[in-house]
C-alpha cells in the first residue's frame, strides 16, 4: 500500500467516527492552547519585569550595602555600617571606578495641602546621581547643581499619586516631610518644610539603587544633618560594564572593606532575574502539559477502542496483504492526523486567549488596590509569541499522539489474519 493510499485510508477512518475524532482532537486542543498562552504570558511578564529594571539600574553600576542590612544581601547579620565618606576610600583606592555616590534612605510621609502619603526620603548628591543614571532628569522644573538645604524633587508618583494629572503641588510650593525617629526609648515624630525645585520624569521602573517614581530627594548634605552620616548604599560607577571590570572592582571593594559589604552588579542581578523566570515559565509549560498527556491518554483509549472495533477489518486488510508495517503505519497515521489538527487548533486558541487577556488590559503586580501609595508600580503585560513556541508546541502536541499512538498500533499490527477475520 502507497503512503498516499495510507492517508487517504486514515482520512477516511477519522471521517467515518467524526463524533469521536473531535472529542479526541478537543483534549489536544486545550493542552497545546493551555501551554501557549502561558508561555507567552510568561514571556511577556518576564520582558515586562527585565524593561522595568533596565530603566532603574545601569549595567556598569555596583551596588554596595552592608552585609546583612537586610536590603539585597541575605548573607548573615553583621552590625558594620557605610558612611557617606566611604565614596572617598571607594574612588581613590579602586582604579576602575568612574564615579561613586552614597545614599541615605529613610521612609517618611509627605504631607502637601490635605494630601498625605507614604514615601521613600532619598539623600543623594544630585549632580553625581544624574551623572549616572541618565532617567534622573526633571519634567517640570530643575534638578539643581547647588541645591540649598530645603530643596526636594518629588518623584512622578508622588507628584500625581492618582495617575491623572493632578498634582499634589506646584513648583516653589512648601511642603512637609514627617519621619519617626527615637528620642532615648521613646518614637518621635519629626518633620521638615522643603521647598519643591522639581518634578522628576517618570521612570516607571523599579529602584534597586536608580531613581524611582515613588521616591522624594533632598540634597545628601540635608539628609546627613537630618539622619546622620550612616548611608544605606553606595552606587558605584565603572569605567565600562566588561565582566571583568566587575568582577575586579567587586573583589577589590569586598577586601576594602574586610568582606562586610555586598557588592552587587546591575548585570548579575538581571542574568539571576532571567535564570528565574526561565525557570518559572518551565514550570507552567509543565503545568500545562498535564492537560495535554490527560489527551494523550484519551488517544490512547480511543485508538485501543477503534482497533477493537475494527479487529475484522484488519484482518481482511492482512488476508489482502497487508503487512504488519503498514496496519502500523494506518493507526500511527490517525494518531499523527489527531495531532496536528488538535495542535494546530490549540495553537490559534491559545493566540486567541493571549490577545483577548491582552485587549483586556491585564497587569500584573503592583497596581494600586486601595490608597495612595507612591511607590507601588504596575506592570502592563503583553504576551510574546515566538517561532520557536509555536514550533516547540507543535512538535511536542505531535510527539504526544504518536507516543501514546505507539501501542494501539502495534497491537493492531499483531493481530493474527485468521483470528482478526473470526472476531465478531
Amino acid at each position: 500500500m502507497e503512503l498516499t493510499d495510507i492517508f487517504s485510508y486514515v482520512f477516511g477512518a477519522i471521517r467515518l467516527r467524526k463524533l469521536r475524532a473531535a472529542l479526541t482532537i478537543l483534549g489536544i486542543v486545550i493542552g497545546i492552547a493551555a501551554i501557549v498562552a502561558l508561555l507567552s504570558f510568561g514571556q511577556g511578564f518576564q520582558n515586562a519585569i527585565t524593561m522595568q529594571l533596565q530603566r532603574g539600574l545601569a549595567t556598569d553600576t555596583l551596588i554596595v550595602t552592608p552585609r546583612g542590612s537586610g536590603g539585597i544581601s541575605s548573607a548573615e547579620p553583621s552590625d558594620f555600617y557605610l558612611l557617606v565618606n566611604d565614596t572617598e576610600l571607594i574612588e581613590n583606592n579602586v582604579p576602575e571606578v568612574k564615579n561613586v555616590v552614597a545614599i541615605i534612605q529613610k521612609t517618611g510621609y509627605i504631607r502637601a495641602g490635605n494630601t498625605s502619603q507614604m514615601v521613600t526620603i532619598v539623600g543623594v548628591n544630585f549632580t553625581e546621581y544624574m551623572e549616572i543614571y541618565n532617567t534622573f532628569s526633571a519634567e517640570m522644573g530643575e534638578i539643581p547643581l547647588n541645591p540649598s538645604n530645603d530643596t526636594i524633587l518629588l518623584g512622578a508618583r508622588v507628584a500625581d499619586p492618582w495617575e491623572n494629572g493632578t498634582w499634589i503641588c506646584d513648583l516653589n510650593d512648601t511642603i512637609e516631610l514627617l519621619w519617626t525617629t527615637r528620642n532615648g526609648y521613646l518614637p518621635v515624630n519629626v518633620s521638615y518644610t522643603f521647598r519643591v525645585a522639581g518634578i522628576l520624569e517618570e521612570i516607571g521602573g523599579f529602584g534597586f539603587g536608580g531613581p524611582s517614581d515613588g521616591s522624594v530627594y533632598i540634597p545628601i548634605s540635608t539628609a546627613m544633618n537630618l539622619f546622620g552620616e550612616k548611608c544605606n548604599q553606595i552606587i558605584v560607577q565603572l569605567k565600562d560594564s566588561d565582566e571583568k571590570t566587575i568582577n575586579d572592582a567587586s573583589e577589590k571593594i569586598r577586601e576594602l572593606f574586610s568582606d562586610q559589604v555586598s557588592v552587587i552588579s546591575s548585570t548579575a542581578l538581571l542574568s539571576t532575574l532571567e535564570t528565574v523566570f526561565s525557570t518559572v515559565k518551565m514550570f507552567l509549560a509543565g503545568i500545562a502539559s498535564i492537560s495535554l498527556l490527560v489527551a494523550g491518554i484519551g488517544i490512547m483509549n480511543t485508538m485501543i477502542v477503534s482497533v477493537m472495533e475494527r479487529t475484522r477489518e484488519i484482518g481482511i486488510l492482512k488476508a489482502l496483504g497487508a503487512k504488519n508495517r503498514t496496519i502500523m503505519l494506518i493507526f500511527l497515521g490517525e494518531a499523527l492526523l489527531i495531532g496536528l489538527i488538535g495542535s494546530i487548533l490549540g495553537i490559534g486558541s491559545g493566540i486567541l486567549m493571549a490577545e483577548i487577556f491582552s485587549r483586556l488590559g491585564f497587569t500584573g503586580f503592583g497596581g494600586r488596590p486601595g490608597g495612595i501609595t507612591a511607590s507601588t508600580t504596575s506592570v502592563e503585560l503583553i504576551p510574546v509569541l515566538t517561532p520557536t513556541m509555536l514550533v516547540g508546541a507543535l512538535a511536542f502536541g505531535l510527539f504526544v499522539s504518536v507516543l501514546f499512538g505507539l501501542y494501539p498500533a502495534w497491537k493492531a499490527a499483531k493481530l493474527e489474519p485468521v483470528e482478526a477475520l473470526r472476531y465478531e
